[in-house]
């Protein structure tokens, strides 16, 4: 049996303004597809150009809003925050933000230098906080709002190869708890979607080796190869009206391998 194609509708969405980090490709890229689709105002950055253009006019081409994109390195706080802006002065308040920035480059415990310690926390734990600092005043002007950060699994199952990455990742979880009851008086609610391995283009191509296949076929409780859009329909979920008392929690998209 094939995976059926995703279909349900979240009315609650349509002409809301949803801003999403690291949107160009992988995961991000179906988020900001699964948006459009719901007919969202989409805004995104990214760092890789070709790969967001090609997908705004994806969206574009399916019949859908082109989302506003620009190419932004998430490293550089004031630039983030100022694109945050110009994309709210083009869109309107955000609704929503999804925090999926994040770079799991390989590396061990004795090549680690302080800059690249540094490098690694600059992009995958600050562009969150700064992000969610950005978009809060618009989302309590519009009297509440959906905050969703991207976590992992990988840390949880003991992975290894990337001790940099787990720290700045098993950090989501504090930073979704620490902030939910003072962003909740205004309605605004902050949850962490936690994917397990994703078949993007770039697991792909690095790590499905036919020794990770086994590994994965071993580890899932499901067969089937775990998508973008699966982690993108519980985004989705956790944005619209339908996920409203939903707050301060990590929601495992995984599979069932962790």
């Amino acid at each position: 049996m094939t995976q059926a194609p995703l279909s349900a509708r979240f009315p609650s969405l349509r002409d809301r303004a949803v801003f999403v980090t690291g949107g160009g490709s992988g995961i991000g890229a179906d988020i900001v597809a699964a948006f459009a689709a719901q007919g969202a105002r989409v805004a995104f950055i990214d760092v890789a150009e070709p790969a967001s253009r090609a997908l705004a006019d994806r969206v574009q081409a399916a019949g859908h809003t082109a989302p506003w994109w620009r190419a932004c390195d998430v490293r550089d706080i004031a630039a983030l925050q100022a694109t945050i802006a110009d994309a709210a002065a083009a869109l309107g308040d955000f609704h929503a933000l999804v925090n999926n920035v994040a770079n799991d480059d390989r590396h061990s415990l004795e090549s680690v230098t302080p800059d690249y310690f540094d490098e690694r926390m600059a992009i995958n734990q600050r562009p969150a906080f700064f992000a969610i600092q950005a978009v809060v005043p618009g989302m309590q002007r519009l009297g509440g709002g959906s905050i969703v950060n991207l976590g992992s699994t990988g840390w949880q199952a003991k992975g290894t190869g990337y001790p940099c990455y787990a720290i700045a990742k098993s950090s989501v979880n504090g930073l979704t708890r620490g902030l939910a009851t003072s962003l909740g008086e205004h309605r605004i609610r902050v949850n962490t979607v936690s994917p397990g391995w994703v078949m993007t283009p770039r697991q792909i191509d690095k790590w499905l080796t036919p020794e990770g296949e086994r590994e994965r076929q071993r580890m899932q409780c499901l067969p089937d190869k775990l998508l973008g859009e699966d982690i993108a329909a519980m985004v989705l979920f956790l944005a619209a009206n339908e996920g409203r008392m939903c707050t301060a929690q990590e929601f495992k998209v995984d599979a069932g391998w962790a």
